[in-house]
């Protein structure tokens, strides 16, 4: 027993350190989200100012002209987001007319398959209909706390990601010196290899939404679906969102088409063009474009997405995936938490590890690929 006791122990550790992680992201999550969206952004951002350094322009001004393109680009999305509410607003009788249409035609088809009347079925949609009422009604009395704490958190975005970029040689330096001098070579390594994920992870997501935006937003568009061009936007960013996103946006985008709609095929359009453009995004397009550098495993990233979502909102579901890589990289080099690298990663063994003790081990294995059976 003893001899297992300093193993138990660094175990135990662990998961405590794990459970602590969890509950001061919980607690301090107003304070630690925007520092981490800004830290993301701003490894995006370095190769700009990268380059505006080296054609000699001020240190201030290559970091402030960054923060400006991406205060314009989220502008970009505010206002479009904007002029589109306001078309739905101008839209809202014919809405309201459309909506009611597809509510008696429900009330049709469920009179003809059940006993209930239509006198049941119209007390049943009042009664959710003042449910819902109710909801909306608790929820708009925290509407102004939550705008309050967007601002916040946008406002104070732009100061971490100057005060990242302006201090990253003090931040690098702190982390060197956590380290011995004969594994800084790692730590360089890892912090290069950081960047890099984050910079392709990040830029391609930007990428995607772009094509995802052109691509379904333009065939809905020449097919004569009515806001089409919301329903690509919407579904793009919502895409970003690993696994879950996809689903929202489907159901979105089918609400919005009912709503414009008297008529089902525009919704089965909808739904037909949603899944090729997800088939192409999937297979050739996003492959390609961030390649295989994010090797999490699905499982842990749907967790990593709802205990994301869980503890920090939208925001922790965008970041779980970012945030899954690099706590990879550090597992991967770091000796006492290899098993946690492995753990997060999607390189299974070629072999059972009950059958073959060298795969018990921590250090590379032989591993199965993509399309190779089970023994």
């Amino acid at each position: 027993m003893t001899n297992h006791f300093p193993l138990t122990a660094k175990r135990s550790l662990e998961l405590l350190g794990l459970i602590a992680i969890f509950g001061v992201l919980y607690i301090a999550k107003d304070i630690i989200m925007p520092v981490l969206m800004a830290f993301f952004i701003s490894i995006m951002l370095l190769p700009i100012y990268r380059f505006l350094r080296k054609k000699k322009v001020p240190e201030s001004l290559s970091i402030i002209l960054p923060i400006i393109l991406v205060a314009l680009f989220i502008a970009l999305i505010v206002w479009f987001f904007s002029n589109q509410i306001g078309i739905l607003v101008k839209d809202f009788p014919q809405i309201k007319s459309n909506v009611s249409q597809h509510i008696n035609n429900l009330s049709d088809w469920i009179s003809r398959i059940t006993h209930y009347n239509d006198k049941e079925q119209k007390a049943f949609i009042q009664g959710k209909s003042d449910d819902l009422m109710n909801m909306g009604t608790k929820l708009a009395g925290g509407a102004a706390l939550t705008l309050s704490g967007v601002f916040v958190f946008i406002g104070l975005l732009p100061i971490y990601i100057y005060l990242m970029l302006f201090y990253k040689d003090i931040l690098l330096r702190f982390i060197f010196m956590w380290f011995k001098t004969d594994h800084h070579p790692k730590v360089k390594d890892a912090i290069y290899e950081t960047e890099s994920i984050i910079k392709s992870y990040l830029i391609g997501l930007l990428i995607q939404i772009t094509y995802m935006t052109i691509l379904l937003g333009g065939i809905l568009m020449i097919i004569g679906i009515k806001h089409a061009l919301l329903i690509g936007v919407i579904f793009a960013i919502l895409n970003l969102i690993p696994y879950v996103g996809a689903l929202i946006g489907n159901i979105i985008g089918v609400l919005l088409t009912l709503t414009s709609s008297q008529e089902l095929w525009p919704v089965i359009t909808v739904l037909g063009v949603i899944a090729l453009v997800q088939f192409l995004d999937n297979n050739i397009l996003m492959p390609r474009i961030v390649g295989s550098k994010v090797k999490i495993n699905a499982l842990f990233a749907i967790l990593g997405v709802f205990i994301g979502g869980s503890v920090a909102g939208v925001s922790g579901m965008f970041l779980a995936l970012p945030i899954i890589a690099v706590l990879k990289i550090i597992f991967d080099r770091t000796e006492m938490f290899k098993q946690w690298g492995v753990l997060l990663g999607d390189e299974r063994p070629a072999k059972s590890p009950m059958g073959f003790a060298s795969f018990r081990k921590k250090k590379p294995v032989a591993v199965k690929s993509g399309t190779e059976k089970e023994e």
